[in-house]
């Protein structure tokens, strides 16, 4: 096998703590080049920056167009849904969004919607109907541009699945990132065959959710770091299956070790090679090796 290669599918390079900003305050000045420096090293080559709002698209589109490496998403998250009918004007709104993300693929920068969903631990910043409008109405930005969704479900599944069940012809398929829900969520999701479940420190927080995880299929799903956020941290239960050591952290390889560890797989380069074809079947289709894919699914069958 090849080195271990891996896709980053979620980077809020958006968020101003890659700008050094924390609590309004400036701390240090921007880090972005740095924090790729250590992903590449790391044998990351692709990372998708996600978009959350249309000012948020614009500027993710921005930061993609600075390496060839980077690629992006254009939505609107669930706790930002408001943005529609504060706009003044929704259906203005949704064509900016349209127009942005056919600019986006003209560039071969824009790789899905979303991040869009359903979030229903933070309603104070959104109430639930207007998610679910809303929600409902990003498939169509699916449908008229041909892209997977990048999707967020939290404490929500019901009405998800339920929305996603009346829309499953308007989109070539997707990953619900982020992934904290129980085993009946894990299911529900896994019953759409175009859907993947993407796990990073957040999935792995407790002995729950380890086992939750270990009942997601290799050739479901994806891995990601959601900087910077979910970190895998000492107190998590997915800490002792980390077994690389560096000085600083490097994220998505050690939640490949977390997923790894509790899953009992000992064949890191053909779990790390699945998950690459598994990102590049949603997002990358282009990309897609034909030959490695027929070899992939020989070596998983006989495990």
């Amino acid at each position: 096998m090849a080195p271990i290669r891996m896709i980053d599918i979620a980077v809020n390079f958006t968020d101003g703590m890659f700008k050094g900003i924390y609590n309004g305050k400036q701390h240090h000045v921007s880090d972005i080049a740095t924090v790729l420096s250590r992903a590449w090293n790391a044998g990351v080559d692709r990372i998708i920056v996600t978009g959350g709002s249309l000012e948020e698209s614009k500027e993710a589109l921005a930061i993609a167009e600075t390496d060839g490496r980077l690629f992006c998403t254009v939505g609107v998250h669930p706790t930002r849904c408001k943005e529609f009918e504060e706009s003044g004007d929704p259906k203005k709104h949704f064509q900016a969004l349209l127009a942005l993300a056919k600019e986006g693929i003209q560039k071969g920068k824009v790789v899905a919607i979303g991040e869009c969903g359903l979030d229903y631990d933070r309603l104070h910043f959104c109430p639930p109907e207007v998610q679910k409008k809303y929600f409902e109405k990003q498939f169509e930005l699916a449908y008229a541009t041909k892209l997977p969704m990048f999707l967020h479900m939290r404490a929500a599944a019901e009405d998800f699945c339920e929305i996603m069940e009346r829309n499953i012809n308007k989109f070539t398929g997707g990953v619900s990132h982020s992934f904290t829900g129980s085993a009946e969520d894990r299911d529900k999701l896994l019953s759409f065959h175009n859907m993947y479940i993407g796990v990073n420190g957040c999935s792995l927080k407790m002995a729950e959710n380890l086992d939750v995880v270990r009942g997601i299929p290799v050739e479901r799903m994806m891995i990601e770091t959601d900087s910077p956020y979910c970190e895998i941290k000492s107190t998590h239960a997915g800490i002792n299956f980390v077994k690389s050591l560096w000085p600083s952290k490097k994220k998505e390889k050690q939640v490949l070790e977390v997923i790894a560890g509790c899953k009992g797989i000992t064949d890191i380069d053909l779990f790390s090679a699945t998950l690459y074809q598994n990102t590049c079947r949603v997002f990358f289709p282009h990309d897609l090796d034909a030959a490695a894919d027929a070899l992939l699914a020989g070596r998983n069958e006989s495990q």
